[in-house]
């Protein structure tokens, strides 16, 4: 293995490995601060971090007039209709759960790219789908075979999943014309501007009678560092490598991540059922990319994205 490559799949890892700890980082901020606080303050520390780092490099793109409005779009979906979805979900339901569920979102893109693309849907792509379903069935219901999730949580979850395949089809009218870095700074930018007028009526006056918790705002400090900002730069690097589709395999091994991470840190229950439905779950999302053999001996590859 060459050693561009090795570099590549170790910057995967470590995207993977910091968006699999922010489900965690979620957890331990609510234990002193609401949800759009969290967002709100882990968007504009990113935001200026990403900025930096875009202006550093020369990287930093302004955009066209025309795609203003795509931009904005982009930005309401996603960080804005997301993280509403992520971040009062992983109040009702365990952070593997909420992984679970998350992570779905390659397997419904396909579809979604069918319908506004014309892209074609693959048999693959239907497998996957239907064995990740059963999964997430395993680790949603309890022994019994009863809902035990929090039916609200499990909703909020997938409405994050909703708005991240929407963002990821305004997303692919813009990544032809701007980096990763313009768009990341651009959407977080444009997401704090979102999130301040619900912040200002519903969670700043909580904000400032809320004695400060270090703990809790360190999870913050490192939700916008790691998992906003380092885990993109590491996951573009990966990109440039090794392609998307082969970056975005590894994305599938978040709920793994977040499952072991809550049992150790966030003492979250982790049975034999929900084991297997994780399996099950990566499963299917691993069958989803596999790669098939055309008549001419060349293999084509199914491309997702990700959030």
């Amino acid at each position: 293995m060459k050693n561009k490559e090795l570099t590549a799949i170790l910057s995967a890892l470590g995207a993977v490995f910091f968006w699999s700890f922010s489900f965690v980082w979620f957890k331990i901020a609510f234990i002193a601060y609401k949800p759009i606080t969290v967002v709100i303050f882990r968007l504009a520390i990113s935001a200026v971090l990403i900025t930096i780092i875009a202006l550093l490099l020369k990287r930093l793109q302004k955009p066209a007039k025309a795609d203003y409005k795509l931009f904005f779009f982009m930005s309401f979906f996603e960080p804005f209709l997301y993280f509403l979805g992520e971040s009062y979900g992983l109040k009702y339901v365990s952070s593997t759960v909420a992984a679970v569920i998350v992570a779905t979102i390659p397997l419904f893109t396909p579809i979604a790219a069918w319908y506004f693309h014309k892209e074609k849907i693959k048999v693959m792509n239907i497998a996957g789908l239907l064995l990740s379903f059963a999964g997430v069935g395993l680790v949603v219901l309890n022994g019994n075979f009863r809902f035990d999730a929090s039916p609200l949580g499990v909703s909020l979850e997938f409405m994050a999943v909703i708005s991240a395949i929407a963002y990821s089809i305004i997303l692919k009218n813009l990544a032809a014309r701007y980096n990763t870095l313009t768009i990341i700074a651009y959407q977080n930018i444009i997401g704090v501007m979102l999130f301040l007028p619900i912040w200002l009526l519903i969670d700043v006056k909580d904000f400032i009678q809320t004695p400060f918790h270090p703990q809790a705002f360190r999870a913050i400090i490192l939700l916008a560092v790691f998992s906003s900002t380092f885990a993109f730069v590491f996951f573009t690097q990966s990109v440039r490598q090794l392609g998307v589709t082969r970056s975005n395999t590894f994305v599938n091994l978040i709920p793994v991540f977040v499952a072991v991470l809550s049992f150790f840190i966030l003492k979250d229950e982790l049975g034999l059922q929900k084991i297997i439905g994780i399996l099950v779950v990566v499963s299917g999302l691993f069958l989803s990319q596999l790669k098939r053999r055309e008549s001419n001996g060349r293999r084509k590859a199914i491309e997702v994205h990700r959030k």
